[in-house]
C-alpha cells in the first residue's frame, strides 16, 4: 500500500510496479490520496504515458484504519502522511508496518517524496524516476525473501 496526499506523486511509477500474490492481492499498490475519487493530475498522466503507462483510469480512495490489518506494509510519501495514517489507524496502528517510501532507497534518511505540484513538468519526471527506483528496491527486497507469501510476477 502506498499512501500519498498529492496524487501527482508517482502514480505511474507505482502502477508500473504493482505485483500480485497468488490470491491476486497487490503488495505495492497506489491506494490513498488527498483527491479522493479524483483521477491523477494531468501532468502525472502525461509523464506516465510518455513512460508507457496509462493511469487515466486510476482513482484515489481514502485510507481506512482496516488497511492496517489488511496490508503487510504501508508506505507513506511524507511525514505528514505518516502522522495522518497514525491518527486514522487509531487502535489498529502498527508502527512496524508503516514507513516513509524513500527509506527503501535511502535507509534511515526519513526523506519526503518531493511534491511537484507547484513546479514545472520536469519535476514530475524526476518524481517518476525517484519512485521507480524506490519501487525497484522494494521489489528486490521482497523477492529475496525465502518462502515468502509474495509471488513476484515480472
Amino acid at each position: 500500500t502506498v499512501v500519498r496526499l498529492g496524487q501527482e506523486r508517482g502514480e505511474a511509477a507505482e502502477k508500473r510496479h504493482v505485483h500480485r500474490d497468488e490470491d491476486g492481492r497487490g503488495y505495492v499498490l497506489p491506494l490513498a490520496g488527498e483527491a479522493v475519487g479524483q483521477p491523477p493530475h494531468q501532468l502525472s498522466q502525461k509523464v506516465a504515458m510518455i513512460n508507457g503507462v496509462d493511469i487515466c483510469g486510476q482513482i484515489a480512495r481514502q485510507f481506512r484504519k482496516e488497511d492496517m490489518l489488511e496490508f503487510d506494509k504501508i508506505y507513506v510519501m511524507d511525514k505528514s502522511n505518516l502522522k495522518n495514517v497514525k491518527q486514522m489507524s487509531g487502535a489498529y496502528w502498527d508502527e512496524s508496518k508503516v514507513d516513509l517510501f524513500l527509506n527503501e532507497l535511502y535507509p534511515g534518511g526519513n526523506q519526503d517524496v518531493p511534491d511537484p505540484w507547484y513546479g514545472e513538468e520536469d519535476g514530475y519526471h524526476e518524481v517518476y524516476r525517484l519512485i521507480g527506483k524506490a519501487c525497484d528496491k522494494i521489489i528486490e527486497k521482497y523477492s529475496s525473501i525465502q518462502n515468502s507469501k509474495f509471488k513476484i510476477q515480472k
